[in-house]
């Protein structure tokens, strides 16, 4: 345990000491606030006028709320994923400069060394992101605040499965890579990509119902929807309470992905939670598992 906490601060020290990418970590929320709010907030709130009935009289802030809930949750779904790729960069580094090298001269578990680099990961991601949330709560409060404490603590709940799904997921791929360039490349590919799979540019509801059913079997579809329910909840209790048609309310919840349904059957919060839980372990069990069959492979090849 001793010799796992060195190698976790040393790799966190390293993380920090990198000014370049601990800055490019941090600003990426930053600059998807920025380009959300500006880019894709009419894009939402038209989608969100659409399914109102015509001639319903309510307050702008309402929807205002709204659209700014559905910006913060985007931004952290994506972000908690794509920001532990660049967190991750130091496992690669230290693989292709040879620093894995110095470190294995010792006698440490190939099973302690590779928990080294996920915690290491773990806790640099995780500071990134939740200065994020902050930064999108702020943000929230400033166009329309309908949050509850219970609903703030459940975001951070789901930021923090959402990164060590994210840490758990960018150690496997990291495993394959040698060079700072695949890795760079990885985290250019995921960051393109992952927004779009897991539900958080572009709602699910609007996918063709082939790629609904693919993108179901994606384990971030779900991390997407609970910090969407968690975000979103106050501001759709705030319609209902104002006196918005329930139908209303119900079909801006499956615009946005708030329920989902898995080939027919509704997804409860709880399912959504153990589906995240279940892969980050998993996900966890065989990075570790692949880190002790390599080593043990060089080992005899010696």
């Amino acid at each position: 345990m001793t010799t796992m906490l060195i190698l976790i601060k040393r790799n966190t020290k390293l993380f920090f000491k990198d000014k370049g990418m601990f800055l490019t970590s941090l600003i990426t929320p930053a600059i998807l606030l920025v380009l959300y709010a500006t880019f894709l907030s009419e894009v939402y709130k038209d989608s969100f006028m659409m399914a109102l009935p015509e001639g319903l009289a309510f307050a702008e802030e309402l929807i205002d709320g709204c659209v700014a809930a559905q910006l913060m949750s985007s931004i952290l779904s994506v972000s908690c994923v794509t920001v532990a790729f660049c967190s991750n960069m130091l496992m690669v580094q230290d693989r292709a400069n040879g620093s894995i090298k110095d470190i294995t001269i010792s006698p440490v578990k190939s099973s302690t060394l590779a928990l080294s680099y996920y915690f290491a990961t773990l806790i640099s991601t995780l500071v990134i992101c939740f200065t994020a949330t902050a930064i999108c709560l702020l943000y929230v409060w400033y166009v329309g605040w309908y949050l509850t404490l219970s609903d703030v603590l459940f975001l951070i709940l789901d930021v923090f499965l959402l990164v060590m799904f994210g840490t758990a997921l960018s150690s496997v791929i990291g495993f394959f890579l040698s060079s700072q360039g695949q890795i760079s490349a990885v985290g250019t590919i995921i960051s393109s990509c992952y927004g779009f799979i897991c539900g958080a540019y572009m709602p699910i509801s609007q996918f063709s119902e082939g790629l609904q059913k693919v993108v179901m079997l994606l384990p971030g579809t779900y991390g997407t929807s609970l910090v969407r329910n968690h975000s979103m909840r106050g501001v759709f209790a705030e319609m209902e309470s104002s006196g918005f048609p329930p139908e209303a309310v119900d079909a801006m919840r499956k615009t946005v992905d708030c329920n989902i349904s898995f080939f027919g059957n509704d997804v409860s919060i709880g399912a959504m939670y153990a589906v995240l839980g279940g892969t980050v372990a998993v996900l966890v069990a065989v990075y570790v598992l692949m880190n002790v069959i390599k080593n043990r492979a060089a080992a005899k090849a010696r």
